[in-house]
């Protein structure tokens, strides 16, 4: 029996009459399961462009309308949810948080979602540190230190608050001037201060499955780069293609060293199903640094599932299903990942000079996701293709250039 038969067949076992019920306020988050090994999968979400183009061919998805966009609690709390999951069904939420938690124990639904409370022990920036314990050696030199405490010490540095998103809360500190205006604001906030690494930045998508790590196909994490985005810290894609020219095989060893110590670590926790890791290349020693863990499914994910299902090697898992099969809490004897070696994705995000763009007309090249958003920062068009679109980590490639070129 392949591993594709034996999956379905574990899955099947394991919710018997029952369904998986993803319910997002994002649609692109839950798609990855659309076309995937899982049966009895259904999504349910907020009325959008992509959720109103979708519906018709799958109809899994179970779209609610209202004159705003309702978070995950309030999709959940929706009458025509509670109408359709039933205490057989199983839960699957983005991330989770302790109020999800406890609408679905009032409920009787069976949230498969690890406890909120290690998401954010592992998330947050500053109990990051403390949950790395003998692993802080792979980060780049880090403290936690209150803001009254902080000085400037003539170099450079990087500031973050405990709680941050796309680099929101993230910030390079230049001068004594601007670690002054931060620290009179904040001065007894825990802040959380690292060297800075000059290089770029690559990330990747792992599970913990039972006693196993999964390690994802790693990814150049683009980042910061106009007109996308405003701002420098922010994540505004992925191409996988790029590692691959940039890394050597001693680098991508020790990438993969870090990510399955992590996950090791992370199994301390009762840890199930994905978590991401973003690391930084130092330009001048060669090494690779530990600079973010994400305990939940990272972003990605959907993206990458899909490209392990057009263009990956058809012998392993894409990481949406690994992810279930954890969740699940499915024996892992032998599932592996399907491994890429190409595909990108870009998102442009609401500046303050692009507040809207209209969605492109369809091309052969380029897939379109368009959103509702309306907030500086937030995601205003995804673009995917199954090609790399970085020449060098602040450059396009002729084939990203196509991309700026068809959405002006």
């Amino acid at each position: 029996m392949d591993n594709a038969t034996e999956y379905v067949k574990a899955v099947k076992k394991t919710i018997k009459t029952g369904r998986i019920f993803y319910v997002c306020r994002d649609l692109e988050r839950a798609t990855a399961g659309l076309d995937s090994l899982i049966k009895n999968y259904k999504i349910i979400t907020n009325s959008s462009p992509l959720s109103r183009e979708l519906q018709d061919k799958y109809p899994q998805i179970k779209v609610i309308s209202e004159k705003e966009q309702l978070d995950t609690l309030g999709l959940l709390n929706h009458p025509l949810t509670q109408k359709l999951i039933s205490k057989k069904d199983f839960v699957l939420v983005f991330k989770n948080t302790p109020q999800i938690e406890s609408f679905c124990h009032i409920r009787g639904w069976k949230l498969i979602n690890p406890p909120a409370v290690s998401a954010s022990t592992v998330e947050e920036k500053i109990s990051q540190v403390k949950f790395l314990g003998n692993l802080k050696k792979y980060l780049p030199n880090t403290k936690i230190i209150l803001g009254k405490d902080l000085q400037w010490q003539g170099k450079k540095f990087i500031l973050q608050f405990n709680r941050a998103h796309t680099g929101s809360g993230t910030f390079l500190i230049r001068s004594k001037k601007q670690l002054s205006e931060i620290t009179k604001k904040f001065p007894n906030r825990e802040m959380r201060i690292s060297d800075y690494i000059d290089g770029p930045f690559f990330t990747n998508n792992n599970c913990v499955w039972g006693d196993k790590i999964l390690i994802g196909n790693i990814n150049f994490q683009i980042t910061g780069l106009p007109p996308f985005t405003d701002n420098p810290f922010a994540t505004v894609g992925n191409d996988w293609s790029y590692p691959g020219k940039t890394l050597n095989k001693t680098q991508i060893a020790q990438y993969k060293k870090i990510a399955r110590a992590v996950g090791k670590k992370m199994t301390n926790l009762k840890w199930r199903g994905l978590f991401g890791i973003d690391t930084v290349l130092d330009k001048k020693t060669g090494k690779i640094y530990l600079i973010e863990i994400n305990a939940r499914q990272p972003a990605g994910t959907t993206f990458e599932s899909q490209l392990q299902k057009m263009i990956g090697d058809n012998r392993g898992l894409s990481v949406f299903e690994a992810h279930i099969g954890a969740l699940l809490k499915i024996k892992n004897k032998k599932y592996r990942l399907s491994k890429i070696t190409s595909g990108a994705q870009i998102i442009q995000r609401i500046t303050n000079k692009i507040i809207n763009l209209p969605i492109p007309q369809k091309n052969k090249d380029f897939n379109f996701i368009k959103y509702d958003n309306t907030k500086i920062g937030a995601d205003l068009l995804r673009i995917q293709c199954l090609h790399g679109i970085m020449k060098s980590e602040k450059k396009l490639n002729e084939f990203g250039k196509k991309i700026l070129k068809h959405i002006s």
